[in-house]
């Protein structure tokens, strides 16, 4: 063609593409955004002209240059419709790069022709039925090819010999050696065997024959993820870089294309990229159709590779925000999430390395994970191997490793190996053995000798390395690791570029954008340097240096978006502090090793402080690793034992490396650890580092993903672990032979106490092996197995037993050992599905072994054969407790063969089966001479079972056959089976179907089966007719003497007890003279019970006319039952008509209880008629019928509508009832009127002893009657709240009242008027009235009003006691009242008072003139009161007691009290004790004390007494020769005061209490009174407590104790054991001693030891003096020895388990002893379990306090639950108790 035709041509070629494009505008918009991603197309390319729009879009397309031009015509070629003609025509001009003529002009000439030539339709064809499209799928196969050769052999040419990494190595030749993988046991799609490792240490270098299952799955579609997981410096970038290398070797030949990203130059791309601008731009871009290619990329997917290195290293967080078209531009992130996600290239394969942590989001959840775990012994031998080239240099490094294990341990991580190798290659030449590995004990002592192995000068060179120290810090604390040439000095670069410390590489910022990129050759290279600058430069501070020992957690925390980038820089930092580092350090700061030292104390503080802090696990293991590498023995030990008991590790992948760095910090501990690894990953070997870990007590795998290589190495190391007491690896995936490898260690491990092995894989046959093992194992007491959970319990070896009970003393003597040694084992296998095979084999296991606590084979699959099979077996299995069979599947038919059991084994306690519910149970009950061994060696609660030693065996056993849908015809056959034993005592066979028929053909077939105890025959379809046919079973059975009956629950039972027993049934006069009738022939005593909806008053008739004919009844209830209303009076008359009758109990109409008497029983009758509607028409009839009972103690007419009205017709008629005990009248609506009506019939009801109304809430209302007439009686009064017209009243009825003694009134009065009045208006012929006012104005009214009260009484005062916080007033009144002028004048004529207090006084002094008693507590004495008191008590010839406590007087008021006092010289009782009146008040107020030598108690507690107010009291003591009892405790009298007091003492012969508590006496004072108290021989109570009196003063007082003393207490004296022996001696054989108190004394060793004992002592204090389990035998002996004990106190001791059994031993013993305390001692279940047997041998015992012994909660309810006299609770609200019959 020549150019003109070319150009025409060209040009007609232009029109015709622009009009094909105008109708696809869509699809050019998308090709113009995929060629041209950071093209801004403005406004101008959205032009409204489509054909404009087209132009503009072409001439971009066309100036991006002709391979951007071929590509984008081979696109329209290719996927729009273009015929056939146009296409060759097309790819002829425009489908080369030759082809590439200017547009410009073109399309200017064609815009105006451009719709000229529509061009040539065709339907659309595939490129299957084009010649054309055939060959350009061809061509695009060709260009595909090219591309994938050219990026093989791209790879080839990076890599070559090199080993593959971030670069070149650092200085050596390196083969790679295979680091072991694991599958995560979650990657369900991988086709692989668990556990699979990559490479085999044995083969040849780079024969990895096993990489291929990293890439094999079943799945055929969707995303194929791989996570690689695995710390920093396990090769997972080698591995990466080795894939890639393998590839292009042509060793993964399943895949055409292998591309390895890394994120951390990803992070570099701050734009957005499509996915083949990220493939061909960022990795390898083709030489020409980048579009044909990435087309075949993407119909070829399952063949591409995608590798993404450094996942944890990414900067942008994945965003959640997906576009509508999944090949938009995005992040490098969003790319990746959309590959594994599926969204783009569906079907490639995708594989991601990572450090372990939070991953993003956007990795599917099927992703599978593969776990790296680095080096294990084999492979660190090959990577020695083939690091040394000759064979002399290997063997010295395989030598020096294998002498080193933390040397040999930090080589199972191949970049510490790599580290390790070349510090030995330097430091090996000229050493001898040993030396080299004592150079590098830590990691960071590797990084140094690295170093200086590194420098070929062998010189340390300071300057570029902390200029390499400054650049890593940088890029830690920005998160860069790449850096560009103008981030490092020229020099540095150069240095560390000489000696392999950087890398440099080609790193892409963009498409086409290309740049170099330098990194430290291993991420921890760079934290070691930033270590380096931190220890070393000045500029770095103390706070900054501390501030970067830190410890961060495998968790990447919610506000942040990755990991970071400083794993090992807080381990560096502790390793640089390490004193080994200290000149090396000094050399590189170029400073003095002091200022090195104290940089390094910074450090080793921040991790003391660290270490005292409650961590999580993973900062635990990064703890241990620093605290490790500082090579600090103390700062370890602190570490160890600043750890918690229980170290819980949960769900982080742990390594060999923590593993041993964890194990060696707990080396430094003296105490026991318990260690929980729980969904923790863990390397194979690391069970390894556990041999010799003797503080592992505990040790938890569950779910940590154990391999079987893991168990192997565990199993070894198990035995070297011989103080673990648990061990579980729960939720394993265990299979068989790991279960069973497991269970071989059982015996080298002699204090195991439990093994769990639940959630894991186990079969049929490996569980038979399992049983085999706790047959023939002596230590297992325990198998249990069920569903998923598998679990053996242990028992420890006979010589720790006691000790793991609790308490080391528990050892018991020799036959106590022989008893202990007698094994006992459960087996539990429930829902194993077992067989009939699976028995035979397990009968015949157990026939050899021990005696079985349990066996339990509920939910399997034995079926009739199989239970039969174990109960024909049972007698010679040695079975104590208990046989399960349940949900087995047994038949009916099954069941009577299940029976052959009842006559062949003597132990069985209970069978019962129950079909309906699947319930197979056999309960056994040891032989009576087995009995006393089995509770003997009964073993305390163990962390799974509660049981406590069996009961008594049952000499008759229980069978329950219920809800087997047995039917009459089987009867027979069922009675033929038991018929063989003759000890059958409770026959239970409710739930069938026997009906009247079979009932009536079982109580024929009854007496074959000998003598029951009980039967129950409920829900069997009886009728009322067939129940009462049963009752000819009281004449033709013997045992029978109770019959049961419920019609609505078809509730039967047939028992031994004399009850009877009908309920819910219709009970009609003819069923009950049926029923009566049956009952008249059965033998006496009998209890009936009946309940119907409904009875009948002719009904009740019925019933109440037969009680005469049944002389043997006892007892008749009617429950649930709506009674006629008629019924009290009927009942009423039941006295008369039925003597025997002796209470009746009738309840709301619904609930009647009669208890009748025999003949010689003569008890008072009872009749309650509560709630049953009685008014007062009723009241006269039914007094009536009461008044011909002779004997009734207790009438009850509580809660019924009396109302006033009905009160006064009963006391009208209450003469005339026969009451000897109580009347209760509460809760019928009564007011003020039925108080003031009782109280005028008072003078008529002469049996009235005492009566209390409260109206109220309470609503009480209570008569109490005398035998015959008596004095004195008693009137309470509460909330009557009385009006002003009642007084007179009330007043009237009082005084006709003359045998009234007590009259209490309780919120009666609304003021003291009403009171006044009362009291004026009181007036009696002769008596004694004591009134007492309890009334809120009683504490507001003051001392003055209140005597203003008194004074208007009409009688004589002779007691006034006053309370003003009680708010009570109480006086006693003695009538007549006696005039005394003569007195009253003679006092009036020396007092000065004004006019109104003057009258009051004279009136006071009228009818206080014979007042013997004046008690004022809390009172508030103003000038004036005590003014007029001082009047009152001038007039008071006859006063005796005085008191005055609690109360405020001033000086002025205490001048005018003394003067009073002085007067009153018949005193006999002084009390001013609890008042605060100063020394000098004091000291006025006991001048009174002249003179009293009538004074025989006196009470001075609490007051200022010392000094020359105690002078004042000894002198006044010394003339009161009457005095009896001396209170002066809590003052300060101390040793002075004594001593004066010990002076005084002698001269009071009649003192028999003296109280001197708390007052300070020293040894000196105590001493000289204990002289003194000798010589008072009428000395009854003794109270010296809270004084430091020591063991002088306890020596004195046993010399001469009184012979008379009752009372001792001495708590808190200081007292040893020397003192207390000696008083123990003297008090041993006391006759008159009653309560002793030694409480808070240090007495261990020295508590009182009696061989006589003390006959009438009642409470005994030994709180708080320190007594052990060593005193706990003397003292309880000494306890026996004190029959009248009734209190202990032995709480806040130091008391165990031995002291428990001493007391559970004695508490038999001591029939009075009420309540033992033993708070805040070391007493556990087991203790506390003993104390419970003690009670119930027969103690009288009401409760025994055990709050915060050291017993866990659950436990002690279910102590509590079995004996209620155990208290467990902080407060003592313990009820009483009745203790249990014996």
């Amino acid at each position: 063609m020549d150019p003109i035709s070319l150009q025409l041509g060209t040009r007609n070629l232009h029109g015709w593409l622009v009009r094909l494009l105008s109708r696809n505008l869509e699809w050019l918009d998308a090709k113009v955004k995929l060629f041209l991603p950071n093209v801004d197309l403005g406004s101008e390319y959205q032009a409204p002209d489509p054909t404009q729009r087209v132009i503009l879009h072409l001439q971009k397309l066309h100036t991006q240059g002709p391979t951007t031009w071929k590509s984008f015509i081979q696109g329209v070629c290719m996927e729009l419709d273009v015929p056939m003609d146009m296409e060759v025509l097309l790819m002829s001009t425009w489908g080369h790069e030759d082809g590439f003529p200017s547009l410009l002009e073109i399309g200017k000439e064609s815009r105006s022709d451009s719709q000229l030539h529509p061009g040539l339709k065709r339907t659309y064809q595939s490129c299957g039925s084009s010649p054309r499209r055939k060959q350009l799928r061809k061509q695009q196969q060709e260009l595909a090819k090219r591309y994938l050769q050219l990026l093989r052999t791209s790879v080839q040419q990076r890599y070559g010999d090199r080993t593959p990494g971030l670069g070149q190595p650092l200085a050596f030749h390196q083969v790679y050696v295979p680091p072991i993988l694991q599958w995560s046991r979650a990657s369900a799609p991988f086709h692989t065997q668990e556990g699979a490792t990559t490479g085999d240490p044995k083969a040849e270098d780079g024969a990895d024959v096993n990489i291929r299952d990293l890439f094999s799955t079943k799945a055929s579609k969707g995303p194929r993820v791989t996570v690689l997981l695995g710390k920093a410096g396990m090769g997972k970038t080698t591995l990466a870089h080795r894939l890639c290398q393998k590839w292009a070797d042509g060793q993964l030949d399943r895949f055409q294309a292998v591309f390895l990203f890394e994120f951390r130059q990803l992070n570099l791309i701050t734009g957005s990229l499509t996915l083949p601008q990220l493939l061909f731009d960022v990795h390898l871009r083709p030489e020409a159709s980048p579009e044909a290619i990435f087309q075949h990329l993407k119909e070829n997917a399952e063949g591409i590779l995608l590798i993404f290195d450094g996942l944890d290293e990414i900067l942008q967080p994945c965003s959640d925000k997906e576009t509508a078209d999944p090949e938009d531009p995005a992040s490098a992130l969003t790319l990746f999430s959309r590959l594994c996600r599926g969204t783009l290239l569906p079907g490639c394969w995708v594989m991601a390395t990572s450090r372990p942590g939070k991953l993003p989001a956007c990795l599917p959840t099927e992703a599978a994970t593969v776990h790296m775990w680095g080096f294990d012994g084999p492979r660190v031998e090959e990577y020695v191997n083939h690091f040394f080239s000759d064979q002399p240099s290997r063997e010295a490094a395989l030598a020096e490793l294998r002498v080193d294990r933390c040397l040999w341990s930090m080589c199972a991580v191949p970049a510490l190996c790599q580290v390790a190798c070349l510090c030995l290659h330097h430091l090996l030449p000229g050493r001898s053995p040993g030396q080299a590995a004592a150079l590098l004990p830590t990691m960071t002592q590797n990084y140094v000798q690295m170093l200086l192995a590194l420098d070929p000068q062998g010189v340390l060179q300071a300057e570029p390395l902390l200029g390499l120290g400054e650049v890593a810090l940088s890029g830690l604390e920005s998160g860069k690791v790449i850096f560009s040439t103008g981030d490092i000095p020229a020099s540095t670069l150069a240095f560390g570029d000489a000696l392999g410390l950087l890398t440099s590489f080609c790193v892409c910022t963009g498409p086409g954008h290309q740049d170099k990129g330098y990194a430290f050759s291993h991420l921890s290279l760079q934290e070691f340097f930033a270590a380096l600058h931190l220890m070393t430069r000045p500029q770095v501070d103390r706070e900054a240096l501390s501030q970067h020992v830190t410890l961060h957690s495998r968790w990447v925390q919610r506000t942040k978006a990755r990991l970071g980038l400083s794993d090992h820089l807080p381990t560096f930092l502790a390793g640089l502090a390490s004193r080994a580092c200290c000149s090396f350090l000094s050399l590189l700061a170029q400073r003095e090793e002091e200022w090195v030292a104290a940089r390094q104390e910074i450090v080793l503080q921040a991790l003391k402080k660290l270490a005292t802090r409650r961590l999580t696990g993973p900062k635990i293991v990064e703890l241990c690793h620093c605290v490790g590498e500082t090579q600090e023995p103390e700062l370890a030990s602190f570490m160890a034992h600043s750890l918690p008991q229980q170290l819980p590790f949960h769900n982080f992948l742990l390594t060999y490396a923590d593993m041993a760095s964890l194990t060696n910090i707990l080396g430094h501990r003296d105490g026991p650890i318990h260690l929980d690894f729980e969904g923790c990953p863990l390397e194979p070997r690391c069970p390894e580092t556990l041999a010799g870990c003797g503080q592992v007590e505990n040790l938890r795998l569950a779910g940590s993903k154990i391999t079987a290589r893991g168990i192997s190495h565990l199993v070894q190391a198990l035995p070297f672990c011989p103080q673990l007491e648990e061990v579980s690896f729960q939720d394993n995936q265990l299979k068989d032979k790991e279960v069973l490898n497991i269970v071989k260690v059982l015996s080298c491990l002699p204090r195991l106490q439990k093994l769990d092995l639940s959630r894991n894989n186990v079969s049929v046959s490996t569980l038979l092996s399992l049983t085999k093992v706790a047959v023939t194992c002596p230590t297992i007491k325990m198998l249990q197995v069920r569903e998923t959970d598998l679990i053996f319990l242990l028992s420890p070896p006979t010589e720790t037993a006691a000790e793991l009970q609790g308490d080391p003393d528990l050892k018991g003597n020799a036959n106590q050992r022989k008893e202990a040694q007698r094994r006992s084992l459960a087996l539990r296998l429930q829902k194993c599905q077992l067989g009939v095979h699976d028995v035979e084999v397990l009968i015949a296991q157990l026939q050899e072994g021990p005696q079985l606590d349990e066996v339990d084979l509920s939910g399997n699959q034995l079926k009739d054969e199989g239970c039969q099979l174990m109960a024909e077996a049972t007698p010679q299995l040695h079975i104590t407790k208990k046989l399960d069979l349940s949900d087995n599947g047994l038949s009916v038919a099954g069941v009577l063969s299940v029976l052959s059991v009842v006559s062949t084994c003597q132990t069985l306690a209970e069978l019962h089966i129950s079909l309906l519910h699947k319930t197979v149970v056999f309960t056994f009950a040891p032989e009576l001479e087995e009995q006393e061994g089995i509770q003997k060696r009964a073993t305390f609660p163990d962390s799974l079972t509660f049981q406590m030693p069996s009961e008594p065996s049952l000499r008759s056993p229980r069978i329950r056959l219920t809800h087997c849908a047995l039917q009459a015809q089987r009867l027979e056959l069922l009675c033929k089976a038991l018929g063989g034993s003759c000890r059958l005592g409770h026959l239970d066979l409710s739930g069938n179907a026997l009906g009247d028929e079979g009932v009536a053909l079982l109580a024929q077939l009854l007496p074959g089966l000998g003598s029951l105890q009980s039967l129950n025959l409920s829900e069997n379809r009886l009728s009322l007719e067939g129940v009462l046919s049963l009752t000819q079973c009281f004449s033709t059975l013997p045992w029978l003497l109770h019959l049961e009956f419920s019609s609505a629950s078809q509730h039967i039972i047939l028992r031994g007890d004399k009850r009877g027993s009908l309920k819910e049934c219709q009970l009609e006069p003819l069923s009950l003279s049926h029923l009566c009738k049956s009952l008249e022939k059965c033998p006496g005593p009998l209890e009936v019970q009946l309940s119907c909806e409904v009875l009948s008053d002719q009904s009740l008739e019925t019933l109440l006319h037969h009680l005469p004919q049944l002389p043997q009844l006892s007892l008749l209830q009617l429950s649930q039952t709506q009674l006629p209303p008629g019924s009290p009076l009927l009942l009423a008359d039941l006295f008369s008509l039925c003597p025997q009758v002796q209470k009746v109990d009738l309840r709301s109409l619904r609930h009647l209880t009669l208890h009748l008497r025999s003949s010689e029983e003569q008890e008072d009758g009872c009749c309650w008629f509560t709630d049953c509607g009685l008014r007062q028409e009723h009241v006269e009839p039914l007094c009536c019928l009461l008044s011909k009972c002779e004997d009734l103690n207790q009438l009850d007419l509580s809660a019924n509508l009396l109302g006033d009205d009905g009160l006064r017709c009963l006391l009208e008629c209450l003469p005339k009832v026969p009451i000897s005990g109580s009347l209760n009248l509460s809760h019928n609506s009564m007011s003020q009127e039925s108080v003031l009506c009782l109280v005028e019939a008072l003078p008529s009801c002469p049996r009235v002893q005492e009566a209390s109304v409260n109206l109220g809430s309470k609503q009480s209302f209570w008569i109490h009657f005398s035998r015959q007439e008596e004095a004195g009686k008693t009137l309470r009064l509460s909330e009557c709240h009385f009006k002003p017209e009642h007084m007179p009243r009330l007043a009237a009825s009082l005084n006709q009242a003359l045998q009234l003694a007590e009259l209490t009134l309780t919120w009666c009065f609304p003021g003291l008027e009403q009171l006044i009045v009362l009291l004026s208006l009181l007036t009696w012929p002769t008596g004694v009235l004591t009134l007492r006012v309890e009334e809120p104005w009683v504490g507001r009214a003051g001392l003055l009003s209140l005597l203003e009260v008194c004074a208007q009484a009409s009688g004589n005062i002779t007691e006034i006691s006053i309370s003003e916080t009680q708010k009570q007033l109480c006086i006693q009144l003695e009538f007549p009242h006696q005039e005394n002028p003569e007195a009253v004048a003679l006092r009036l004529a020396h007092c000065d008072l004004g006019t109104h207090q003057n009258l009051l006084a004279r009136r006071l002094m009228e009818t206080c003139a014979r007042l013997r008693q004046l008690s004022l507590s809390q009172v508030n004495l103003c000038d004036a009161g005590s003014l007029l008191l001082q009047s009152l008590l001038l007039s008071l010839s006859e006063l005796k007691n005085f008191r005055l406590t609690y109360s405020c007087v001033s000086s002025k008021g205490l001048a005018h009290l003394t003067s009073g006092l002085s007067h009153c010289h018949l005193l006999e009782e002084l009390d001013l004790s609890n008042n605060q009146f100063g020394d000098e008040g004091t000291k006025v107020l006991l001048g009174a004390l002249e003179g009293k030598c009538r004074l025989k108690r006196l009470d001075l507690s609490h007051l200022p007494l010392g000094g020359s107010t105690l002078a004042v009291l000894t002198q006044g003591l010394g003339h009161m020769t009457l005095l009896q009892s001396l209170r002066l405790s809590h003052n300060q009298i101390g040793n002075t005061g004594a001593q004066d007091l010990a002076a005084v003492l002698p001269g009071l012969p009649e003192l028999r209490k003296i109280d001197l508590s708390a007052n300070g006496i020293g040894p000196a004072g105590g001493a000289r009174l204990a002289e003194s108290l000798t010589l008072c021989r009428h000395l009854e109570e003794l109270m010296l407590g809270c004084n430091a009196l020591e063991d002088c003063t306890a020596l004195g007082l046993a010399k001469g104790l009184p012979q008379h003393l009752r009372v001792l207490h001495l708590p808190s004296s200081h007292l040893s054991p020397e003192g207390m022996l000696s008083l123990g001696q003297a008090l041993d054989g006391s006759p008159h001693v009653e309560e002793i108190s030694l409480a808070e004394n240090s007495l261990a060793g020295g508590v009182p030891r009696f061989h006589q004992g003390l006959p009438v002592l009642r409470q005994l204090d030994l709180v708080s003096c320190e007594i052990d389990n060593q005193t706990a035998k003397p003292l309880a002996a000494s306890f026996v020895l004190c029959p009248a004990l009734e209190k202990i106190m032995l709480s806040w001791n130091l008391l165990g388990d031995e002291a428990a059994a001493e007391l559970a031993r004695v508490l038999p013993q001591m029939g009075r002893l009420k309540r033992v305390d033993l708070e805040k001692n070391r007493i556990t279940a087991y203790g506390a379990w003993l104390l419970a047997e003690g009670l119930a041998q027969g103690s009288g015992i009401q409760v025994i306090r055990l709050w915060n012994n050291p017993i866990p909660p659950d436990m002690a309810q279910h102590l509590q639950n079995q004996e209620p006299r155990l208290d467990f609770a902080f407060f003592d609200n313990q009820p009483q108790v009745i203790p249990r019959s014996t």
